[in-house]
């Protein structure tokens, strides 16, 4: 395929973006295998394998129209990077969904799998909270500790001069 011709007027319908902050807690443990989360809430209990950083800046409910709109396309990719002031990072790699709400005052929660619920940024990503970077799950047990998560949806129909298949793996 040939990477098409994108206007400059063109590309803002094409991607968005969002920037939160997440804080670290001494419970972080991020061995769930099938999801990763984060939240608003300022505390986290042992239970909460997926969760990877609390007190987060922003829930689903707060992204803007354009992410939520994009994000609601199949032919989207919705990238996750974590990043801290030393240098620690991972990035994710999850897929839009026509059925994501994005309603979650709360959580924002990425899936490997197709199950879709309010809180549900991404689905059939490439990571859960397990497949992380140790460095950086370590980096986010201290308390105190901060990263900051970028997320960046992509319509890929936008970039290549071929329609792509609706159920594109």
């Amino acid at each position: 395929m040939m990477l098409a011709m994108v206007g400059e007027g063109d590309i803002s319908t094409c991607t968005a973006s969002e920037v939160l902050m997440i804080s670290g807690h001494k419970n972080v443990r991020a061995t769930h295998k099938t999801t990763l989360e984060f939240t608003k809430e300022d505390y986290l209990t042992e239970r909460g394998d997926c969760i990877v950083g609390i007190s987060a800046t922003k829930a689903l409910k707060d992204f803007n129209t354009s992410f939520k709109e994009l994000a609601r396309r199949p032919t989207s990719v919705v990238i996750t990077m974590i990043l801290t002031p030393n240098g620690i990072y991972d990035v994710i790699v999850g897929r839009g969904d026509e059925r994501l709400t994005y309603e979650d005052d709360v959580r924002i929660i990425i899936r490997r799998s197709d199950y879709v619920c309010r809180a549900t940024a991404a689905v059939r990503s490439d990571k859960a909270a397990i497949d992380l970077k140790r460095d950086l799950i370590n980096y986010l047990r201290f308390e105190g500790s901060k990263a900051l998560v970028i997320m960046l949806v992509l319509d890929l129909n936008c970039f290549w001069s071929l329609p792509l298949p609706p159920n594109f793996p």
